[in-house]
């Protein structure tokens, strides 16, 4: 029987700190047939050279710009040749047998196209990572959440999510696409730049009738945030901006604009927020996000596929709203939804 190949590619950008710590990890993943890749985006630090210099095992492709998380791994993974492909954030710690379980679920069924392992917290391994934890979920508005994680409040792992099931969307921190599925949708938009982008894949994909699982019996640990504060009004932007455009892009057009009215009214509130906070940053933010995307509406509109499934109809999509849910009925955790 043939082993599936499988090329795991880290996206670097001046991340030479991070590649020290856990690079190392990376290269004692045991699988029969593996690529190892560090993809650069126009680093000025001295990073390639020190994985050249340490693992010289290890493949080193490097774009010639920072073109962000989803150009820059449409430019990588468009010179690599594997049947999966494993988008790996420079700052996750693996064990030896992470990549395995995952293989295993998804050559069981054809119709899965992208996974994620179980993500937890690598500075607390008993604690579930904010990006990603036990699988994505969105709401009735598209706000996305985990199983494990509902805002801010990130769940101790218990085992209470040890099952396998499909999901909406699979982090990018450690995602697993079957090549050739990424190839039919053509990778990740690369005008979301970073934030996001793989939900915009997730959802693409299971518009085409394939399946996105969270697969427990592998689980890797996220730091998160390494390369952009989550404190920093740039993120607050790109997230309102990219969850505004992945309604348009993937929504059904009779549901697309009644959906993304009622997010612009809830992005209003969230202004006023930060306003009465004095937050001015962040409120500024997301008046940049709301006129970005507008000016985009026509750009973003072309992307459209004829393929969309009616929201409800997806697995994965929760038919109420999770801020409602957090913030009225004082819900803390996915199992109490």
């Amino acid at each position: 029987m043939t082993v599936p190949s499988v090329a795991v590619v880290i996206l670097n950008w001046n991340g030479k700190a991070l590649l020290e710590q856990f690079l190392p990890s990376v290269v004692k993943s045991v699988y029969p047939n593996l690529q190892l890749i560090v993809g650069d985006n126009a680093s000025t630090d001295d990073s390639i050279a020190f994985v050249k210099a340490n693992y010289p095992d290890v493949k080193v492709i490097v774009n010639d710009h920072n073109y962000g998380f989803a150009e820059g791994y449409n430019r990588l993974l468009a010179q690599v040749e594997a049947d999966y492909y494993v988008l790996l954030n420079s700052d996750v710690e693996v064990p030896e047998n992470w990549i395995q379980p995952v293989i295993d679920a998804m050559e069981m069924d054809d119709k899965v196209a992208v996974a994620q392992p179980k993500i937890k917290w690598q500075k607390n391994k008993s604690q579930f990572e904010y990006a990603g934890a036990a699988g994505g979920y969105l709401d009735l508005h598209a706000f996305p959440f985990c199983r494990g994680r509902l805002f801010d409040t990130v769940e101790i792992d218990t085992n209470q999510y040890n099952d396998q099931i499909e999901v909406f969307w699979a982090s990018g921190a450690a995602l697993f696409i079957k090549s050739k599925y990424w190839k039919e949708v053509a990778g990740l938009d690369q005008d979301f730049f970073a934030h996001m982008e793989e939900i915009d894949l997730c959802w693409r994909i299971k518009n085409l009738g394939y399946k996105v699982i969270y697969c427990p019996t592998a689980e890797v640990y996220h730091v998160g945030g390494a390369t952009l504060d989550a404190n920093s009004p740039h993120k607050t932007y790109l997230n309102f901006r990219n969850n505004l455009i992945l309604m348009q892009k993937n929504l059904p057009a009779n549901d697309a604009y009644f959906r993304i009215f009622i997010r612009m009214s809830l992005d209003f509130v969230a202004w006023i927020h930060f306003l009465l906070q004095g937050k001015t940053d962040f409120a500024w933010a997301i008046n940049r996000a709301h006129y970005h995307f507008l000016c985009s509406l026509q750009k973003n509109g072309a992307k459209r596929s004829d393929k969309q499934i009616p929201f409800l109809k997806h697995t994965g999509q929760y038919p109420s709203s999770i801020i409602w849910a957090y913030f009225v009925k004082k819900i803390r955790f996915f199992s109490q939804l």
